[in-house]
Formats: C-alpha cells, structure tokens, sequence
C-alpha cells in the first residue's frame, strides 16, 4: 500500500473519532450546566469543555469568555478551529475522497452524507433542543462509519491503518477526559464525594457511555478511583486506555506480518501495553493520576509518531 494510502486511511478514522469526541464533551457540558444552582451554584464546565478538547490557547485568543455560546460555536462549527467538529468532517471527507478505492460504498456514503448535511446547519438559529439533537446526529455519524468499517472492510492492511487511527484517537481522547475532571471541573470551593462531584463523575461517564458498565462492572456507587480504573485499566471498556492498546497492539501485529518486519512501533506499543496490564489503580494513586495520564498522553503522542515513521512518511 502506498504510504500516501495508508496516511489518509489513519487520519480519516482520526478526525471521525475525534469529531465524535467533541460531541460527547459538548454534551456532557451541557447536561453540567443544567444542574440545579443547589447542586453547587457556579462551575466551570465550559472551562472544562475547552481545556478537554486540548484547544484552551486558541480558544482564549478567539474569545474573552467560555461560556455556552461561544464554547459550542468554537468546538462545533468555528471555520478557525482546526478541531472543530465541521473541520473534522470536512477533513474526514477530504481524506475520504482521496482514498474511495480503498473504502466500501457503505463508508463513503456515510462520510459525504455527513458532510453534506453539515451545511444544513446553521448555529446562530439553533435553539438548544436543536444542539442537543445536533450532537447525537454526530455521535451517530460516528457510529455508522465505525460500524461500517468493521462490518463491510476486509481485514487488510487498510483495515489495520483505520483501526490505529480510531483507536490512538480514542486512547488520548479517554486520557484528556478523565484528567481534566481532576484538575478543572471541580470548583475549589466543592468537596469530593459531594453532590456536585456526583453529577458530574456522572456526566463523565455518559460522555464515554459508560454509566451502564460502571454499574455492570463495580456493583456500587460512584467511587473516583473505580471510575478511573474502569477507564484507565479495565480491557472490558472499549474506551479504556488498556482496551485501545490492546487493539493498538493487534493491528500492529497484523502490518508487521503483512509487511513482514517489526519496528519502533510495535516496540512502543508493546512496552505502554505491558504498563497497563501490570499497574493497579492504587499504584496509579499512589503515583499521581494526573502524572500517570500526562506519561500516558506523551507515549501516546510518541506512538503516533512512530507509526507515522514507520509507516506513513
């Protein structure tokens, strides 16, 4: 395969997964600010929304203020955000088009429908049931490309390139998400275990759709630490980041013997998959979680890096 190919394959699957993302912090920013002021008055959950999506500097430099307007105008439909949710899909169709011979009719369909359908909406006419429905329109793109994808493709290397996009994407967006509830979302003024702090591990989960599975998995109340175990180290929850580099590690298996060689790569991903499997959440505690994801977010970063290397230049 061409490594051109290949590259389009990777970051199509990317900006799809992230476009979902975005979505899911939207959401989960608006069901925060709807609490009741007696849940705790004043957060910061359009603060946080930014600071989760990685896009905090460019934010601050576009606007004063975080706020419901201008957070959903930014993260979903600003032509200046690189990460928005219309630039992702703009993006996704682009790399889309350049590789059509490579996808199935069903993953192009979903694709340009979305794009095309994109242009439909108009922000500054929405009310807030219309962004609410807006952003399951965008998980549910999300969801049938994906399930295009693993229904229709052939388990080749082109198959392999996605699914290493979708899943590094995944991995640093489940990351981002549990870190910036420690160290954001949390008012100083509110203590843990406290109402507001309930709510809001709860709007956590939802964004990662995994309240069900916590309850599935733990049997008992919201507990920090089991959310954070659920999400870091639980291969059970195909969000987690134990769960993404086991599939990481599978589809690097599968192009090392299609290519018939290993490299830096299949190294990373081994070491930072062995990590995972080794570590308990009380180590991670221990340690600092806030450290371990900030570590987790760099090795990440530096997988990606060398899959581009090894693969994609």
């Amino acid at each position: 395969m061409l490594s051109r190919t290949a590259d389009n394959l990777f970051w199509l699957a990317r900006y799809v997964e992230r476009a979902e993302y975005l979505a899911r912090i939207l959401d989960a920013a608006y069901r925060l600010s709807s609490l009741p002021a007696s849940y705790g008055g004043l957060t910061t959950e359009w603060e946080s929304a930014v600071e989760t999506a990685g896009c905090g500097p460019a934010f601050f430099a576009a606007y004063e203020e975080a706020n419901e307007r201008t957070v959903t105008e930014f993260l979903a439909f600003s032509a200046e955000n690189p990460s928005s949710i219309r630039n992702c899909f703009e993006m996704a169709r682009t790399n889309a088009r350049g590789v059509r011979t490579a996808l199935t009719a069903e993953m192009w369909s979903t694709i340009n429908d979305a794009w095309l359908q994109l242009k439909r909406y108009d922000p500054a006419r929405m009310s807030r049931e219309e962004i609410s429905r807006f952003l399951d329109w965008v998980k549910g793109v999300s969801l049938m490309f994906d399930g295009s994808a693993y229904r229709t493709m052939l388990r080749n290397d082109a198959y392999a390139f996605a699914r290493l996009g979708l899943f590094l994407e995944r991995a640093d967006n489940t990351a981002r998400i549990l870190d910036v509830k420690y160290h954001v979302l949390l008012p100083p003024s509110e203590s843990v275990g406290g109402s507001l702090d309930y709510f809001q591990w709860t709007a956590i989960l939802r964004a990662v759709s995994a309240l069900t599975a916590y309850h599935w998995v733990y049997k008992e109340s919201l507990k920090p630490w089991l959310v954070a175990d659920l999400l870091t180290l639980n291969t059970q929850m195909p969000r987690s980041l134990a769960s993404c580099y086991e599939n990481l590690n599978g589809n690097l298996d599968q192009l090392a013997q299609v290519y018939g060689r290993q490299g830096p790569a299949q190294r990373l991903a081994r070491v930072t998959q062995s990590r995972l499997q080794n570590l308990s959440i009380d180590e991670v505690f221990q340690s600092g979680l806030h450290d371990f994801i900030t570590d987790f977010i760099t090795d990440n970063n530096n997988l990606s890096t060398a899959i581009a290397e090894q693969y994609l230049i």
